[in-house]
């Protein structure tokens, strides 16, 4: 017995969606107008967002690949000004070679430690009468550069513990250094390069990091010991590496890292640390920081729009509502409860706003990926900002159509049958 007023319940709710469709049909129109704008607000908030997500997603993914879950302990520090904020650390001292080297005999916590000295940035490679622009990074490193880095091996193979203690001339370079100095299909491997002022045989080519902001493709990766030879120069310094076994001990290790430094550094307990530990993601955390200002601005736009929105399809149902009294008192005169009525116009103002809404998600999606695109970064579907967007243009729908809807339910149905 329960089935039957189920189904009829249910008849009457799809009733009601007929009459709401039939009734948006009746003033395209007045429906279009208010669809074009929930689709404006709709399409700034979520077109915004999405270019904004795929720029985070970039930039993590670009210094991801410059060493996950890393720190580095330093004497000197990147300069980062963003807008009008201004991030500095304090230079200090040169690290010395043998105070790195100590500090990687020394530190007991599990992890990967690597020492690296910086060579020049404007190097050239050559290869017989073939040579690089000037725009070449030159780098010192031990075995285990290539892992803190976030380095991989494409062809040949990583120094090994020998290399370094041997001192032997061998490089390892990035993919546009060698497609710049080796021809189309010539393998790279041992073949011997020229270097600043010295030869050195090619034992590994590294895997492309792709359209890289840090354009760390063109790479020439020496020994730190030759390195410290052939481009030797008062107060060299050098930077330590440190990549914790286990990512979540990442804080841990950077305290134990610090205590032992100090004492290396032969530091009292009352003195300044007096060098820098950088975490590899403190760069973006800055830029995406910043970037939620961007966000906030967009998510402002994008409301003030649907508050538009609000009131505009509101008018339009009130106005509904007086041009559809007769109807509504002949439905009422007919058997039609008000209970009918009111979902009649609500149904009518939610399909107009998951209509305007729907639009409104495909047009942000498009333009925010097309902004992706011209800036080569990675496209990308914001799910939560899309289940956002069709939440609020269902209570766009539901705050607009509840007065109109309400105000229809309970008109007269004899002084409606009268209206003209």
């Amino acid at each position: 017995m329960s089935f039957i007023p189920r189904f009829l319940k249910f008849v009457q709710f799809l009733d009601n969606i007929r009459i709401s469709v039939n009734s948006i049909r009746a003033s395209k129109i007045r429906a279009v107008l208010t669809i074009f704008i929930i689709a404006i607000g709709i399409m700034a908030l979520v077109g915004i967002l999405t270019a904004i997500e795929s720029i985070k997603k970039t930039l993590t993914d670009q210094f991801t690949l410059m060493g996950a879950n890393t720190f580095t302990i330093e004497s000197r520090s990147m300069n980062v000004q963003i807008g009008n904020k201004r991030y500095r650390k304090k230079n200090h001292s040169r690290i010395t070679y043998r105070e790195a080297e100590r500090f990687k005999e020394e530190f007991k916590f599990p992890a990967i430690i690597s020492v690296a000295t910086y060579a020049t940035g404007i190097g050239t490679v050559k290869y017989k009468s073939k040579k690089s622009n000037p725009n070449i990074l030159v780098l010192g490193s031990d075995e285990n550069y290539l892992y803190t880095s976030g380095n991989e091996i494409e062809k040949g193979r990583n120094f090994s513990l020998s290399d370094i203690q041997s001192n032997r001339n061998v490089a390892i370079i990035g993919s546009d250094l060698a497609n710049a100095i080796f021809e189309k299909f010539q393998d790279p491997i041992d073949k011997v390069i020229s270097v600043g002022g010295g030869k050195f045989r090619v034992i590994g080519v590294l895997k492309s990091k792709g359209a890289s902001i840090t354009g760390l493709d063109k790479i020439c990766i020496l020994p730190i010991t030759c390195v410290r030879y052939y481009y030797s120069r008062p107060n060299m310094r050098h930077d330590i590496d440190v990549m914790p076994n286990d990512p979540k001990l990442l804080d841990m290790s950077a305290s134990e890292a610090e205590g032992l430094f100090r004492i290396i550094r032969g530091l009292d307990a009352r003195d300044e640390s007096d060098f820098n530990i950088t975490k590899s993601d403190n760069l973006v955390n800055m830029l995406l920081e910043n970037i939620k200002f961007v966000t906030i601005a967009a998510t402002a736009i994008g409301l003030v729009t649907l508050l538009g929105a609000v009131v505009g399809l509101m008018n339009i149902m009130l106005v509904s509502v007086t041009e559809r009294t007769r109807e509504i008192g002949i439905r009422k005169a007919i058997g039609a409860k008000a209970n009918s009525i009111k979902q009649q116009f609500l149904f009518e103002a939610i399909l107009i706003g998951q209509i305007g809404g729907v639009f409104g998600i495909f047009l942000g999606i498009l333009i925010g990926n097309l902004v992706s695109l011209l800036t080569n970064t990675s496209f990308v579907v914001p799910w939560e900002w899309i289940i956002g967007g069709v939440l609020a243009c269902f209570l766009v729908g539901l705050a607009s159509g509840y007065f109109p809807a309400v105000k229809a339910s309970r008109l007269d149905p004899i002084i409606a049958l009268h209206h003209e």
